[in-house]
């Protein structure tokens, strides 16, 4: 059984894979390379003097300072690289069309190869759809399921706050080197997801976020995942990107349909209309993944069904509220034009179902009914 590369085969991937971190064709051109030059029997050091000959060719160098960098990087606790060639890369992201030569991982990598569904959308997110990412990603997660997405502003980072809510592992991916954070803001964040889960990039150590890494990003994040749901996002958008690649690489794709007025539903709409699965509860996405459903049968609480439970116990008055709320957010003065009730009662009500989790307040006196 291959146990995969020593040390010094493992410098000279990373070399490689320093030289022209953005070119595939010329990583596809140095793996084959090196496959070959392993599979004869050559001696490390002329597998490098070959790489290197090809690095020429190709108008380029190998990078052994980059490679040096990496392998000091991987000596911390809890550090991980990963390489096409090991037994232990991700099965399903082993799969995809020109599948990452290297992955650098920090945290849990252990549940890299666990069912996971990719949760994407809109950087600029509606309270709607913030709320939606963070209790479907709860609830998936209660069910078995690890949430990956991009750590990026707006739902990703929502999805990620979801699954870490109630202890489930979470995978981010990466648009830049493994030792940078992006945004910056979620500096915090990204630390509770190296304790809890496991960030992951193929960027080399040091690399910047730039523009043309997030589509190879997003790649990767339905790479490792049997499904990916869009939660909002335009017509044209790095979360629609992320399910063209879904649906390239054969794997399921959901949206969460909204409002027919917020710009934001538009690229969920249009992916409905081509075939997405619509979803408005979890069963729609387990219903789809049979080949994982027996990982959410092992729990018997549904998350989902305690908002069952709580609506089915309030009055008439209270659910006429609710709807008044709808899922978009509502001022106070529109709640009391729509549900016919006093402002007394509606401020009375409103307190009441906060509490209990059906509503949550918004800046500028405005409310917004909680999914469940």
């Amino acid at each position: 059984m291959d146990k995969g590369l020593d040390i010094a085969e493992r410098r000279c991937v990373l070399a490689f894979h320093a030289a022209a971190p953005d070119s595939r064709r010329k990583l596809a051109k140095f793996a084959r390379e090196f496959v070959s030059a392993r599979s004869s029997g050559e001696s490390v050091p002329r597998v490098g003097r070959r790489l290197g000959g090809l690095a020429k060719t190709l108008k380029t160098e190998l990078d052994w300072a980059a490679a040096d960098r990496a392998l000091r990087w991987v000596e911390s606790p809890r550090r991980q690289i990963v390489t096409i060639f090991d037994p232990d890369y991700p099965a399903l992201l082993r799969e995809i069309p020109a599948p990452p030569i290297v992955l650098f991982a920090q945290g849990n990598f252990g549940i890299i190869d666990n069912p996971q569904i990719a949760m994407v959308g809109s950087r600029a997110a509606s309270h709607y759809g913030l709320d939606a990412a963070f209790q479907f990603a709860r609830m998936l997660g209660a069910r078995g399921f690890t949430i990956t997405s991009g750590l990026a502003a707006g739902i990703d980072g929502s999805a990620h706050r979801g699954a870490l809510s109630n202890g489930s592992a979470t995978v981010a991916v990466y648009g830049c080197g493994i030792d940078r954070v992006y945004p910056r803001r979620h500096r915090e964040l990204a630390e509770e997801i190296c304790l809890h889960g496991v960030v992951v990039s193929e960027f080399p150590i040091g690399s910047p976020p730039r523009p043309y890494h997030f589509p190879r990003r997003n790649r990767i994040i339905s790479g490792l995942s049997y499904g990916t749901m869009v939660i909002e996002a335009a017509a044209k958008s790095g979360s629609i990107s992320t399910a063209i690649h879904a649906l390239e690489q054969g794997r399921e794709v959901f949206a969460l349909p909204g409002s027919i007025r917020n710009p934001l539903s538009v690229g969920c709409h249009q992916l409905i209309k081509q075939g997405a699965t619509i979803v408005t509860d979890i069963t729609d996405v387990i219903d789809q993944l049979p080949v994982i459903s027996a990982v959410s049968s092992s729990v018997s609480a549904v998350p989902g069904n305690a908002g069952v439970e709580k609506r089915s116990q309030l009055s008439s008055a209270e659910n006429r509220l609710l709807e008044a709320c709808a899922f978009d957010p509502a001022t106070f003065d529109e709640i009391v034009q729509r549900s016919g009730l006093t402002a007394t009662e509606v401020s009375s009500i409103l307190s009441a179902l906060e509490v209990r989790g059906l509503v949550r307040s918004l800046a500028g006196n405005a409310y917004l009914q909680i999914v469940t």
